[in-house]
């Protein structure tokens, strides 16, 4: 696997900690006026997608509690929610932790996966390549936590 892949990884998935580190629960669990999610909800669905494109579609094992499908899936909504969710602390150890893993698991492996098509029409057929394009469903969520503490802080 070429490092520098790793070292993006590494270097946004920081960045999102960052952004998470001291946003106290009650406000994590806030949903902005006319939006549809919360903070937690935005840090959740990171560590889910990312352990789904990582571990679960090369046939590797992941690390997917229980709840978490019906929780942080593409398209759900706090406002859903039947099942009590994880804490902040909770998943933002979860994503510390699935960066270490994602290090380990990668530093030597370009394992190709059967290809894989978003639902927004993009098809990825390598490990760099699912990689790759998880930096950037971070940075799109990383946004959205900004955006949403600017507006719950204002």
């Amino acid at each position: 696997m070429e490092s520098f892949v790793l070292k993006q990884l590494e270097f946004a998935r920081n960045q999102t900690l960052k952004a998470l580190d001291g946003i106290p629960e009650s406000m994590a669990t806030r949903i902005p006026a006319t939006f549809r999610n919360h903070i937690l909800w935005q840090a959740g669905h990171i560590y889910l997608v990312q352990e789904r494109f990582s571990f679960l579609l090369h046939g590797l094992d992941a690390q997917i509690p229980e709840p978490f499908m019906a929780l942080f899936a593409p398209g759900t909504t706090p406002l859903a929610w039947t099942a009590a969710p994880p804490t902040l602390s909770e998943v933002t150890g979860m994503l510390r932790d699935q960066q270490r893993r994602i290090q380990h698991t990668f530093k030597d492996l370009e394992k190709t996966p059967a290809p894989y098509t978003t639902s927004s029409g993009m098809t990825m057929e390598t490990t760099s390549e699912f990689l790759n394009f998880s930096l950037y469903h971070e940075g799109m969520h990383f946004s959205s936590i900004k955006h949403y503490k600017a507006l719950l802080n204002s």
